[in-house]
């Protein structure tokens, strides 16, 4: 309405039009809220199949930016109240065989990938004027300015000294340029390393699509993907939980519940926040193991909702900053009160206006510390230098200050400082350490493959094993074949495969009855099975875990074919062999 009063001549025409456009808007807005709302009513009334209809507003919803409102409100759903029946109506997955390939392609094409959208990021451009003419550099251009003004006042004067205050601003105007160019260029190249390191190792997950197991990128998981988690993994999306064996995940980052939370398929609440059978995105696995069914991914998640949250957060300055800051406030007050001071006490002597400003100038310029801008940034940048010769990444110069006050780094080791990637290399059995062959054609180091004992450790650390090899790699070199499963099982799996046979096929012959999955707990994993020898019982159970635990639960060791009872004799000899391979720096497993 404002707008329309204002119009006049040609633009009244467009404000009347503007209006018309706005009421038309709103009407079909409201047109649309209340179709919607009887659509939920409808579904609330019959079943939860999506139609294409409600997966063509889910695909408009996703388009829009969402409002902060929204964002702030309090977390919504119902996928945690379904049925497994209607979960399986809803999202169209099938339970045991989960989507099929092509629906799954069908769906990533529709939503985008499964990753939170990134903050918007400054141009490059943005940043270097940011270096250039941001804290003290502003200052030191002022100066530049001042100086170039009183070179042209000493010039129309006449002055033969006039070239001084020029060349003292060029001077000035290279200090503040060559030090900004060091900046941006120390930290440009920090900001493209630190890009690279997101896409060196890609979170994987487990799904089941067309009933195979499959390691995919987390970010190619979709709605409604079957999902298979175990200790030790992140969660790749929100999931309700359809089957669960002593599974406990670590919800501290969401909900600041710092003790091991357990997941199963039961309701439990009316909050999903609550609730155990949902878990969410970004959150870890601690022990156990589940499956579930992906009902939100990338910023449609609970995590996504705060990421875009914070994301609107502005970042404070570094110490340094704000120490340099309170500096410049200092020395631009103190510039300004003597040269004011001296600016008056001229013209009260009897100098000119214009010999009074170049003194006001002078003085000015004459107190701002040119040569502090070149020594911090080069100070810095030699600390960064040092750093990157110990492989440590400085991605802001400045935050070399605030690291120099740190004693003390706490990083954690199993796929950060290392490869997270295993190979047996050391065995205990017979009373003796047999050394493993560590090579990828099996060509180094040998040990006695014709004991009964080894065929037994091969049998257990087989069966008692949830990795598997990836489908298509029959000509790939054991040692370099890709596996599904955790470093340990993963290299207990290639060792049993390359030593004893295959895998699988023991697998096949002695299929799984029931298992206790490892936890922190417990620290052991258990698994019964048919037993396909007929000499022996009708069931065999398999048990490996922490040597420890494992020899506080037997009664009898195996040597040499023979069952033998513990004595005190055997135990020591046990504990000398865990001593000795745990002083290798290796980790240990009992079975």
């Amino acid at each position: 309405v404002r707008g329309w009063r204002r119009g006049k001549g040609k633009n009244t025409f467009f404000n009347l039009f503007y209006l018309k456009l706005v009421y038309s808007v709103k009407k079909k807005s409201a047109m649309s809220r209340q179709q919607k709302s009887n659509m939920r009513k409808r579904a609330a009334k019959t079943t939860y199949e999506r139609t294409a209809l409600s997966e063509q507003d889910e695909r408009d919803g996703k388009k829009k930016k969402r409002d902060i409102g929204d964002l702030k409100s309090e977390i919504s759903f119902d996928d945690h109240k379904l049925s497994v029946d209607e979960l399986h109506r809803k999202y169209g997955t099938d339970l045991a065989q989960g989507l099929t390939r092509a629906r799954a392609s069908e769906i990533l094409a529709r939503d985008g990938k499964n990753t939170l959208t990134p903050p918007p990021t400054t141009p490059e451009w943005v940043k270097f004027c940011k270096t250039l003419f941001g804290g003290f550099a502003l200052l030191l251009w002022i100066g530049f300015i001042l100086c170039i003004i009183a070179y042209g006042i000493q010039r129309a004067t006449g002055d033969e000294s006039a070239n001084d205050n020029l060349y003292l601003g060029i001077a000035l105007a290279s200090v503040v340029f060559i030090t900004s160019c060091f900046s941006y260029y120390q930290e440009a190249k920090s900001s493209k390393i630190m890009d690279s390191f997101k896409n060196m190792v890609p979170q994987q997950a487990l799904v089941i699509r067309d009933g195979e197991k499959m390691s995919i990128n987390a970010e190619d998981v979709v709605l409604g993907d079957l999902v298979e988690i175990k200790g030790g993994d992140r969660i790749p999306a929100d999931l309700r939980i359809i089957s669960a064996h002593s599974c406990k995940v670590d919800n501290s980052s969401l909900t600041g519940e710092s003790e091991p939370q357990l997941r199963s398929p039961d309701f439990s609440h009316e909050n999903p926040l609550e609730s155990i059978n949902i878990a969410f995105f970004s959150t870890n696995c601690l022990e156990g193991t589940a499956h579930g069914i992906v009902i939100h991914t990338g910023d449609q998640t609970v995590m996504g909702r705060i990421a875009t949250l914070v994301s609107g957060l502005e970042a404070g300055d570094t110490p340094i900053a704000i120490e340099i800051k309170h500096f410049i406030h200092i020395i631009t007050g103190m510039a300004l009160v003597f040269g004011v001071t001296f600016f008056i006490l001229s013209m009260i002597i009897g100098y000119t206006w214009l010999e009074a400003a170049i003194f006001l100038i002078g003085i000015i310029v004459a107190i701002v510390p040119e040569g502090l801008l070149a020594t911090v940034t080069v100070c810095l940048t030699l600390t960064a230098k040092r750093m990157a010769r110990k492989n440590c990444l400085v991605k802001n110069l400045e935050a070399v200050e605030t690291l120099g006050s740190t004693s003390t780094i706490c990083s954690d080791k199993t796929g950060t400082l290392t490869q997270n990637c295993m190979t047996v290399a050391h065995m205990w059995f017979d009373n003796e350490i047999h050394e493993a062959d560590t090579t990828e054609d099996q060509s180094g180091t040998s040990f006695n493959k014709s004991s009964s004992t080894w065929a037994a450790l091969a049998r257990i650390a087989g069966l008692c094993n949830h990795a598997v090899f990836q489908l298509g790699q029959d000509t790939i070199l054991i040692q370099r074949r890709e596996v599904v499963g955790d470093a340990s099982e993963s290299a207990l799996l290639k060792f049993t495969e390359a030593s004893f046979g295959s895998v699988k096929e023991m697998r096949e012959k002695n299929p799984k009855v029931l298992e206790i999955p490892f936890n922190s707990t417990n620290k052991y994993q258990l698994s019964i099975h048919k037993n396909a020898n007929k000499e022996e019982s009708k069931y065999l159970l398999v048990m490996k875990g922490a040597p420890e635990r494992i020899l506080d639960r037997c009664s009898t060791i195996l040597s040499q074919g023979k069952e033998q009872a513990l004595d005190d004799e055997i135990k020591e000899a046990f504990q000398n062999a865990y001593i000795d391979l745990g002083g290798l720096g290796e980790r240990v497993l009992g079975f």
